[in-house]
């Protein structure tokens, strides 16, 4: 590699088609501890300059929750919670969990220092949406 650092996706492909021509190899001996030491260094560089340009590379912004009841439910699947364990974390009962996921319950403010302590939610953001 001449400049050390990828800058197009054409680039990026050629180093991608030369690491698997690598891994081939390695295979086909038996292993990484069978290729040379030269080709184990030039894999290497290989494989951090495509992590390099894999990281360069913007992802499409994740649509962040607008409502109370999206940013519960978010932060239940990142806790990889059921409703019945939340109302158990959050001290409150099912049937509260329920509507303030449906919407028919308003935010108390208890509720939401709840929510801001056991769950991460940004007290910001829950007073926006109150």
């Amino acid at each position: 590699m001449k400049s050390e650092q990828l800058t197009s996706r054409e680039e990026y492909n050629l180093t991608m088609k030369k690491i698997e021509d690598f891994l081939q190899k390695a295979a086909a001996l038996g292993g990484f501890d069978k290729l040379t030491k030269e080709d184990t260094q030039q894999l290497a560089l290989l494989s951090h300059l495509a992590e390099e340009y894999e990281d360069s590379i913007p992802l499409m912004p994740i649509k962040q929750p607008s409502s109370l009841a999206e940013m519960i439910r978010f932060k239940m699947f990142e806790k990889n919670l059921k409703q019945k364990q939340l109302a158990v974390l959050l001290e409150i009962s099912e049937a509260n969990v329920s509507g303030v996921l449906s919407g028919k319950r308003k935010l108390t403010f208890d509720l939401a220092k709840k929510l801001h302590v056991q769950l991460g939610i940004d007290a910001h953001f829950l007073l926006t949406v109150a």
